[in-house]
């Protein structure tokens, strides 16, 4: 039979064991919730690091219009020829032109424009005026500036010039179309719009007839890109740079605070949420610079006639 002496050493043994049993679970329980926190905040901080590089490399389009403005005009056309009692047409000079452009590549007739046919005529009569024969007026205004001054926004502009006297509409744009700088102007593809004025003065003491010929591609052909766009995306760099910098001042925070104390849980949940919003916004705003480079290509390519 087993001794009072042999029982009292069983119950210390399984005393023993169970208290041994009980520590190993609650070291266990506090190590293995430290490290399951720290792996998680690790973790999910290596892919918001990688998320701001991929953004950072994110660049947006640029629009070309400023530097793509083209103005094309060969230098002024005397044609000579004696005074008589024939009256030209702004009218007929335009058909004149677009029955060129149909014969010689079949391009498309050019559509008048009222704001340049008004840049044409006040070009006519300031050179009656100035006694000026130049694409350049004494103020130093060129071509493009003045279709600019009557409302016309253009990618391409051209302008042709001549003075003389003539027998007919007809004769005045043949006399150009013999010019190979007013013969390009007149049958270049770019253009889509026209304005012309045909008036008749004293330049330097002589009766004769000026005719200006106002080209253009108006920027209003090509779509810009959204306005709303792009203020979406500066609205939106300008929350992420803000929701970064609390990040990382999250991270420091919890670096900083014991992995066993009671707001450790807390700090990583909102440290966590607050890294998947930046990256939803990340994604979000990549995907609107994605639409918006897409518009501006579509733009540049129009602008630069492709």
């Amino acid at each position: 039979m087993e001794n009072n002496f042999d029982k009292n050493i069983k119950k210390k043994s399984v005393k023993n064991r169970i208290i041994i049993f009980i520590l190993i679970i609650l070291i266990m329980a506090a190590f293995g919730a430290g490290v399951y926190f720290k792996d998680d905040i690790i973790k999910l901080y290596d892919g918001f690091s990688k998320q701001v590089q991929d953004f950072q490399k994110t660049n947006l389009g640029s629009v070309v219009v400023k530097t793509g403005k083209k103005i094309l005009s060969p230098p002024p056309l005397n044609a000579g020829g004696s005074d008589n009692k024939v009256v030209l047409l702004q009218s007929k000079i335009i058909s004149e032109t677009n029955l060129q452009r149909q014969e010689n590549g079949n391009l498309p007739g050019l559509r008048e424009n009222t704001k340049l046919d008004e840049a044409a005529l006040a070009k006519a009569n300031d050179l009656f005026k100035n006694q000026y024969f130049e694409h350049m007026s004494p103020t130093g205004v060129d071509p493009g500036e003045l279709v600019q001054s009557y409302g016309y926004d253009y990618i391409v502009a051209g302008e042709n010039l001549i003075l003389g006297n003539f027998l007919s509409e007809k004769e005045v744009v043949q006399d150009w179309m013999n010019s190979p700088g007013h013969r390009a102007n007149i049958l270049n593809n770019r253009y889509t719009e026209i304005g012309v004025a045909v008036v008749k003065g004293t330049y330097k003491g002589e009766s004769v007839w000026i005719s200006v010929q106002e080209f253009g591609f108006p920027l209003s052909a090509c779509n810009e890109p959204s306005a709303n766009l792009k203020n979406q995306i500066d609205s939106n760099n300008a929350q992420l740079n803000i929701l970064s910098s609390e990040i990382d001042d999250r991270k420091k925070q919890i670096e900083d605070t014991n992995q066993r104390s009671a707001a450790y849980e807390k700090m990583v949940e909102d440290y966590n949420q607050l890294v998947d919003q930046y990256n939803s916004l990340a994604d979000a705003t990549k995907s609107i610079i994605a639409n918006y480079n897409e518009e501006v290509n579509i733009f540049n390519n129009c602008v630069a006639g492709k």
